[in-house]
C-alpha cells in the first residue's frame, strides 16, 4: 500500500477532478503489476496495473492493493470494480473509500458480491491526506482551501508603500521558494487575491518556473477599479473578476457579479463547488488572509519566512496554530500548518 500511495501522487495536478490513486498487484510476495490515474479522462489506476501484468493467469492468484475504493460507475471510463471481477482477482486491499456519492461503497459491495475478498482500511489515514482535495469537495460541498503568504524574520508582509511604488512585488524571500510556491500553485485549481495585491505587485499567478497547469486566476475587484494593463487582465490564460460592477466579459477574462457582504466567501465557495473546482490558493494580501481565517474558511497554510527584516510595514497575520512541519529552502523556511476542525 506504501508502493501504491507513492505511485499515487505521481498524479499531482494532471488527474483532477478525479482523485490521485495508485495500484500494486502482488503474486506470491512479488509485484507483478503496479500503475495509477496518470491524467483525467484516461486509464485508472487499477487498469494500469492489470495491464502492467505480463502473464495475466497470475492475477486469479493475486492480491491488489489500491490507495481509494474501485469505481463502480460508467464514467470517462468503464468501471473499474467489474473489471477486477472479470479478471478473477481473488483478493482487493483498499485504503480508504471513496467519497463520491456516485461510489461511496458500491464498489466495495460489487467486489464482495462477486465473491471477492475485500480489507479496507490499511494505510487509510495516510491515503485520505493524499486526497484531502477530492474528499473536502465531495464531503463539505466546498474547494480545500490553502492560505500562502511570505513574510520578513521580524513578521511583515510588506514595506508602507506609496502609489509611485506600486507595480512591482517586494521580495521577501529566495529563488528557491518562489520555485516551490509556482509548483504549488501548478497543484492547485485555482488561485485568489484581493485588488491591493494586484495594485500594489501587478501578478500573474501563472507557472512560470515549473512545468505543469495554470490555476483559474481570480480576483476580487469590487468597483472595477483595476487597471486594463494589469497581468492579470491579459487574458492569457483563464481569469474570474469578482466585482459588483456589470462590466462585459471577454475571452478567459469573465466578470462575476456578486455582493460583498458578510456572505462574500461562501458564495464564491458555491461558485466554485459548481464549476467543479476542488482546491482554491488563496495568496491574497493581510486584509483577505485574515477574512478567511476569521470564518474558518481554511484547511492548511503555508507560510513562507525569508531572512529579510522590514523593521516596519505591514505585519503578518498572527496565528496560534500547531506546526505540522517545517521544510528548508536555502535561507528561507516553509512552514505548514493544518486546521484542526474539533
Amino acid at each position: 500500500m506504501a508502493r501504491a500511495i507513492e505511485l499515487a501522487k505521481l498524479g499531482m495536478g494532471q488527474v483532477a477532478p478525479n482523485p490521485m490513486v495508485g495500484c500494486v498487484i502482488v503474486q506470491n510476495g512479488l509485484i507483478i503489476g503496479e500503475g495509477y490515474h496518470r491524467k483525467y479522462g484516461e486509464a485508472h489506476a487499477e487498469v494500469n496495473a492489470i495491464n502492467a501484468v505480463k502473464n495475466k493467469g497470475l492475477l486469479s492468484q493475486s492480491t491488489m492493493y489500491v490507495t481509494l475504493e474501485p469505481c463502480s460507475h460508467f464514467g470517462k471510463t468503464p468501471p473499474c470494480a467489474d473489471l477486477i471481477v472479470k479478471m478473477k482477482i481473488p483478493k482487493v486491499v483498499v485504503g480508504a473509500v471513496d467519497p463520491n456519492e456516485k461510489v461511496a461503497g458500491r464498489g466495495l459491495e460489487r467486489l464482495r458480491s462477486a465473491g471477492c475478498s475485500v480489507e479496507v482500511g490499511m494505510l487509510e489515514e495516510e491515503c485520505n491526506r493524499m486526497n484531502r482535495r477530492f474528499r473536502t469537495f465531495h464531503q463539505k460541498k466546498r474547494p480545500y482551501i490553502i492560505l500562502k503568504w511570505a513574510q520578513t524574520e521580524d513578521g511583515f508582509i510588506d514595506k508602507s508603500r506609496e502609489e509611485v511604488d506600486f507595480g512591482q512585488p517586494t521580495w521577501i524571500t529566495n529563488n528557491l521558494s518562489r520555485i516551490a510556491v509556482h509548483k504549488m500553485r501548478s497543484d492547485e485549481a485555482a488561485i485568489l487575491v484581493g485588488t491591493n495585491t494586484v495594485l500594489k505587485d501587478n501578478p500573474s499567478l501563472t507557472v512560470r518556473e515549473w512545468s505543469g497547469n495554470h490555476p483559474l486566476r481570480m480576483v476580487l475587484d469590487r468597483r472595477g477599479i483595476l487597471p486594463a494593463s494589469s497581468a492579470m487582465l491579459d487574458q492569457s490564460t483563464e481569469t474570474l473578476v469578482f466585482t459588483e460592477k456589470d462590466i462585459k466579459s471577454k475571452p478567459n477574462l469573465e466578470y462575476i457579479r456578486i455582493k460583498f457582504n458578510s456572505d462574500m466567501l461562501r458564495e464564491i465557495n458555491s461558485i466554485l463547488l459548481e464549476r467543479g473546482i476542488q482546491s482554491l490558493l488563496v495568496e491574497g494580501g493581510k486584509s483577505l488572509l485574515e477574512s478567511y481565517m476569521r470564518e474558518g474558511l481554511w484547511d492548511e497554510a503555508r507560510v513562507y519566512i525569508g531572512n529579510a527584516r522590514f523593521g516596519s510595514g505591514i505585519k503578518a497575520p498572527e496565528t496560534d496554530w500547531v506546526l505540522d512541519r517545517e521544510e528548508k529552502l536555502d535561507d528561507s523556511l516553509m512552514r505548514i500548518y493544518y486546521r484542526k476542525v474539533v
